[in-house]
């Protein structure tokens, strides 16, 4: 289970800590790293998926990332996104995207005084409205913020067949939890879902669609196809990282914190 391997180190060889929640703040010597916050959400994944697979995706590509990276912590995962449109499902606790978008707004400000830079490792699509949202406002107010998120795009380079319209819980999550977390997947429960229009996801929700909460088709999803879509999350993550100015500074942004903004923007999705 590579998830359970990589998700708390206490260190990497070379690294300094890893895991922010694991470390002293006397630990957080200067250059000030950038930080990874994994976000993901609580919600129904179908009847063979645990609700946090979104979170455990999340932070096993923040985890991995962190082992390719100099100057990088991640922090413990925002575990609730905006998942209004599994709205209907036992288990979906949602935050809603106006509230998941204020505190994504308040927790990049607040690391101000631990990072030079703060990188969102989405895991939940449903997430998207608010990210787009707090990274336009914490980009006007001097902030060093960038957003990162799995593309199907990613899944049909990896070879994932019908990886375009696998919206959730079909096999490119299933072949990523059976690498991740093995014991927390249900095979024998797993069936097939219509693959809608995403406006029709949107504007209508889940369980009109798919009363069983795939929508997609989990069928030919395998361990060794989740190790081979985690590499390819994980190098196009680095990637990004590697690619973004602010993780090549090595002195303090010097971004003076902004209290209290006010933050309005973002509607919830059905």
């Amino acid at each position: 289970m590579l998830l359970g391997m990589c998700a708390r180190p206490d260190r990497l060889p070379g690294h300094r800590p890893a895991d922010l929640g694991a470390i002293r703040w006397p630990e957080l010597a200067q250059p000030r790293p950038v930080v990874l916050l994994p976000l993901g959400s609580t919600e129904q994944h179908g009847p063979h998926l645990p609700l946090d697979t979104d979170t455990r995706v999340a932070t096993a590509i923040a985890m991995i990332a962190a082992t390719r990276l100099r100057d990088v912590l991640v922090a413990p995962a925002l575990g609730y996104g905006a998942s209004g449109e599994h709205a209907g499902f036992p288990g979906t606790l949602s935050l809603g995207t106006p509230v998941l978008r204020d505190a994504l707004v308040e927790l990049v400000r607040s690391a101000d005084d631990t990072a030079r830079g703060v990188v969102l490792v989405n895991g939940h699509g449903g997430n998207g409205a608010a990210i787009r949202a707090a990274t336009r406002l914490l980009t006007a107010e001097g902030r060093r913020v960038l957003a990162w998120s799995p593309r199907p795009a990613i899944a049909i380079r990896a070879g994932v067949p019908g990886a375009a319209g696998d919206l959730h819980a079909g096999r490119v999550e299933t072949s990523l939890l059976l690498h991740l977390a093995p014991d927390l997947v249900r095979l024998d429960a797993a069936v097939r879902g219509p693959s809608p229009q995403l406006t029709d996801l949107v504007r209508q929700g889940v369980l009109p669609l798919s009363p069983s909460g795939v929508l997609g088709d989990p069928a030919g999803a395998s361990a060794p196809e989740g190790a081979a879509l985690l590499e390819a999350f994980v190098s196009d993550a680095v990637a990004a990282i590697l690619a973004w100015p602010v993780y090549a500074e090595t002195r303090p942004t010097g971004v003076t914190r902004a209290a209290d903004a006010d933050a309005t923007d973002g509607t919830d999705p059905p």
